[in-house]
């Protein structure tokens, strides 16, 4: 249950009964959601504000007959005017305890919706140089767009999660090279490696693996002819090596896209270009030299041109080098078109920060290969700050210069590195402060997240311990009184979990995961401060030896926290343990 749409549908209604003229285009603008000040009540509404240009009316006006309209709900305990017109509505609590029931009949459903329609959207994420391990930069994107991935299917979109190999680009020469260095090592010849080369000892098991394959043979083969075996074998190694990073996050993807199907004759690229030139979206022309390039910098000469300002970007692309190669946007127009016609409307690109510039070239590639059917949505990552007690924290490495995925989950944890990334906008840099992770305080926003979840299955144990008689199963629970929830203290935890279906709604509308880590750690303060008013007031602890009745009611709304904070953390891909050591 939606206590906000079944509000926004009752004004939308009031506003036909109404105002009959009032057409489906501005009833679309009308919102309701709470209001900015909570002791301003439990819904406002801007539909007088939004519809009353239109109608050449005052807002108070149409916000006062409004007003009138809702005194006949019997839902509404109060409904005013405030300010220049907006609406402020206060429930009754029946209301309050059908969410509870929604909640006990709905579990893990409960905020689960058809938003989406069964519509794919595809996500792709991570889609790192397979060059090696999966490092902290990457970490983040590999989170945000898992957690994304998994907020759209919960909203009733068909997800692909998928992964883009650069497979085709001269750094996969350079690691084929360095690769076979260590293919040399394992031989016993002393090797130097170059600067430009990759100096990681995760090279090292893949160059012991092409010894044991084929001993010392490679040697003896023309090097174009031993680089290319070598480069089939560590492309597999490093995948695979991506792999098993990515899995001690729990993130699995669907499809792994190579870069390399995209070349060669009568491949994508080619394709691609033939279908735009008889579009007319190619031709030959020149460009301007960007902002900052010298004349030496800048090579100026006649080149095959995307008209990619038709479709929203700054500036058209070249698609052709001077040597005759395809540039890296070639290969980006024929990979959205691929997945376009892979039936794929609508994508969603999770880059890292050092992306930015691609956002209008890419949503211009899309509108172009799908004229305009599909639609792109590209999310930037900005950088992560490794800290700890707030000071830069340098840790041991195995991949040369990096810190990888595998030492940030080794030394917290995958449930607080998913957690703390997913803690801030995506948009936003970020510190990540190991000694701020790994406290058990209500300064650690994971711990107090789950302490909150193992403090509902507590109150449960204290319940059997001091009640054995009673029977606290999920049967017993689903006959319990909720009626006798009622006093201010409970029905302010229960607006909380009101807004989960809305919280996810608006997130995945958004391509906004961090709400739904903002909202766990709501509802998680709201519960944390509900049980410490029951140390001071007896009245309201959750366990009533007098009253029966009453505790059954109040081990329902705990119940309910419970499995809200279980979705919450379910779609951040975060365990809920049942208790913390």
């Amino acid at each position: 249950m939606d206590v906000f749409a079944l509000f926004s549908a009752r004004v939308a209604n009031a506003m036909h009964v109404l105002y009959p003229e009032v057409g489906a285009d501005l009833l679309a603008r009308i919102v309701v959601e709470p209001p900015r000040d909570a002791a301003h009540g439990d819904l406002s509404t801007n539909a007088a504000m939004v519809v009353a240009k239109p109608l050449g009316k005052n807002p108070r006006d149409i916000a006062n007959a409004l007003v009138e309209h809702f005194k006949h709900d019997s839902d509404v305990a109060s409904v005013e005017v405030a300010g220049p017109g907006f609406i402020n509505f206060r429930l009754e609590a029946p209301i309050w305890h059908q969410v509870l029931r929604a909640i006990a009949e709905q579990g893990a459903d409960y905020g689960r919706s058809t938003l989406g329609g069964g519509a794919a959207v595809n996500i792709e994420y991570v889609s790192a140089n397979p060059t090696g391990p999966m490092h902290v930069g990457h970490t983040r994107g590999a989170v945000f767009g898992d957690t994304l991935a998994s907020l759209m299917a919960y909203s009733g979109y068909e997800v692909t999660r998928e992964y883009y190999i650069n497979d085709a680009g001269s750094q996969i020469d350079t690691l084929a090279r360095s690769t076979m260095l260590r293919y040399r090592e394992a031989l016993g010849e002393s090797i130097e490696i170059p600067s430009g080369f990759y100096p990681g000892d995760y090279l090292v098991p893949v160059g012991e693996a092409l010894k044991a394959e084929f001993g010392d043979s490679l040697l003896g083969k023309p090097e174009a002819e031993a680089l290319a075996i070598v480069r089939e074998r560590v492309l597999v190694a490093m995948l695979e090596l991506i792999k098993s990073d990515l899995a001690l996050l729990g993130i699995h993807h669907d499809v792994f896209f190579s870069e390399r199907q995209l070349h060669g004759p009568g491949g994508d690229i080619e394709l691609t270009l033939a279908w735009l030139r008889d579009k007319g979206m190619i031709y030959e022309g020149r460009l301007e030299a960007p902002k900052g390039k010298t004349p030496e910098e800048w090579e100026d000469r006649e080149q095959t041109l995307f008209r990619a300002t038709d479709f929203g970007d700054d500036t058209d692309r070249a698609l052709i080098k001077s040597d005759g190669s395809y540039t890296y946007f070639a290969a980006d127009i024929a990979y959205h078109r691929n997945k376009f016609l892979r039936g794929f409307n609508h994508m969603i690109n999770v880059l890292g920060a050092d992306h930015s510039g691609y956002v209008k070239r890419l949503q211009a590639a899309t509108k172009a290969v799908s004229l305009n059917a599909a639609d792109m949505d590209v999310r930037i990552c900005q950088l992560v700050r490794l800290l700890k007690n707030g000071e830069p924290f340098k840790m041991s490495k195995r991949s040369g210069d990096l810190v990888t995925l595998a030492d940030v989950v080794e030394e917290v944890g995958a449930d607080a590195t998913r957690f703390m990334l997913m803690y801030r906008r995506n948009d936003a840099s970020m510190d990540f402060d190991f000694a701020l992770v790994k406290e058990q305080t209500k300064d650690n926003p994971v711990f107090y997240v789950q302490y909150a979840h193992a403090r509902a299955y507590s109150i449960f144990k204290t319940a059997a311990r001091e009640l054995p008689e009673l029977d606290f199963s999920a049967a017993a629970l689903a006959g319990a009184e909720i009626e006798r929830i009622v006093t201010p203290a409970e029905l302010e935890l229960v607006r909380v979990l009101a807004a989960w279906p809305r919280t996810v709604t608006a997130a995945a509308i958004a391509h906004e995961p961090h709400r739904i880590a903002f909202y766990v750690h709501e509802l998680a303060a709201a519960f944390h401060s509900f049980w410490a008013k029951g140390k001071d007031d007896v009245q309201l602890r959750f366990v009533n030896h007098d009253d029966p009745k009453l505790t059954f009611a109040r081990l329902a709304l705990v119940d309910a926290v419970r499995q809200v904070i279980v979705n919450g953390l379910g779609i951040l891909g975060v365990s809920a343990p049942t208790e913390l050591s």
